[in-house]
């Protein structure tokens, strides 16, 4: 990766604190010719005069340095709600990127050929409802039938994506999916958290399917389009057609968020995708807007709380140590044959080749040091 003094904020800055090249020189202890070199584009400053010159300019390093990397990670979050990606979020998930570049000569997919993907999307009702009958076509589904995790998972692998099946725990992280795409591989790996609710689980599933056939779309665009794909995907035109009509139906809010409940059960889906999609419905057919009343929130919190998380379901019968984690034996047995992934084939590959060691298996898979070691004995 190259790096380079960002000129414009640099010398914005020096004329806002009225410094010139000698004033510079003389406070961070170097030459004027230095200075000049740096603010020409001839030579870079050393790590520690980087930082003093950040200081003195009152610029933080992202806005002082630019990153010149031509086959940099391209990565997508699904976030906690209400949280907001940072530089730091970016910037982490692209070193995991750096670190998988090092697995993508291991992956088991046809190179002669790519994956199929979807040539303008875009977040028009009438293309997403085309696109997701494309998609369950695909699949060998109707337009009606339900979609279920197998069908996500094989659709994953023909789309030649890695999934990574991870525990990030329930609330402590930023992200509860990564998405990154390697362009010189062209190479698609998709963290998902299993510490979370089954009917989120879902929609982060096909949310991430949303990335994997859109790789060209990129920030609020690319994040936009997947919740739009994973909403018709999983609750298309025609069972929001039914839902909205049923609804109609009946006459008070309780007994509307009632059905909304009853549908989510059936569909394992969060009963939020749901409403969204028979409102986007509504509006498409010039309808009037199904409203419910303030108890839909506490009601879909009822729903979760009957559900264990995707990971208890996963590990329910295996032995789990005092902090309610599984061995690593178990937990690699478990997403191997539950996910279908080769990740762990790929993983475990590559350490023995390069005798690579736990740092690695913590850095790739952005765990605690003590997990990795226990996941490298494993794997090795």
């Amino acid at each position: 990766m190259q790096k380079r003094l960002n000129l414009s904020n640099a010398q914005q800055a020096i004329e806002v604190a009225g410094l010139t090249q000698t004033a510079i020189a003389d406070e961070l202890g170097v030459s004027k010719e230095a200075v000049s070199q740096w603010l020409n584009h001839k030579s870079f400053p050393r790590p520690n005069k980087l930082l003093q010159l950040g200081k003195l300019l009152n610029l933080a390093l992202n806005e002082l340095v630019i990153k010149e990397e031509p086959n940099a990670p391209k990565v997508a979050f699904r976030k906690m709600k209400g949280t907001k990606t940072k530089d730091h979020h970016i910037e982490k998930a692209q070193e995991i990127g750096r670190f998988l570049r090092q697995l993508a000569p291991y992956l088991p997919f046809d190179t002669l050929e790519m994956p199929p993907v979807l040539k303008s999307p875009n977040c028009n009702y009438d293309y997403l409802h085309k696109a997701a009958a494309k998609v369950r076509e695909d699949i060998n589904l109707s337009e009606t039938d339900t979609i279920d995790f197998l069908h996500l998972i094989r659709r994953f692998r023909d789309l030649q994506a890695v999934v990574v099946p991870v525990m990030w725990g329930c609330k402590q992280r930023h992200e509860n999916a990564i998405h990154i795409y390697l362009p010189d591989s062209q190479s698609t790996w998709v963290y998902l958290n299993l510490d979370t609710n089954i009917h989120d689980f879902k929609f982060w599933m096909a949310h991430e399917l949303g990335h994997c056939l859109s790789p060209n779309l990129e920030g609020d665009e690319a994040e936009d389009f997947a919740d739009a794909i994973a909403g018709s995907l999983l609750f298309p035109h025609e069972l929001a057609e039914q839902a909205y009509a049923s609804l109609k139906r009946h006459r008070s809010p309780a007994s509307k968020i009632a059905h909304v409940i009853d549908i989510a059960n059936t569909q394992i889906i969060s009963p939020y995708t749901i409403i969204g999609q028979v409102k986007k419905y509504a509006a498409y057919a010039n309808k009037p807007e199904i409203d419910l009343s303030q108890g839909f929130n506490g009601a879909v919190t009822n729903l979760n709380k009957k559900y264990p998380n995707v990971s208890e379901m996963l590990l329910n019968d295996v032995d789990l140590d005092r902090n309610g984690k599984p061995s690593a034996r178990d937990y690699i047995a478990k997403v191997e044959h539950a996910f279908d992934t080769p990740f762990f084939d790929i993983l475990r590959r590559y350490l023995k080749q390069h005798n690579k060691g736990a740092g690695f298996v913590q850095t790739v898979l952005d765990m605690p040091l003590l997990d990795a070691r226990s996941i490298h004995a494993e794997l090795t």
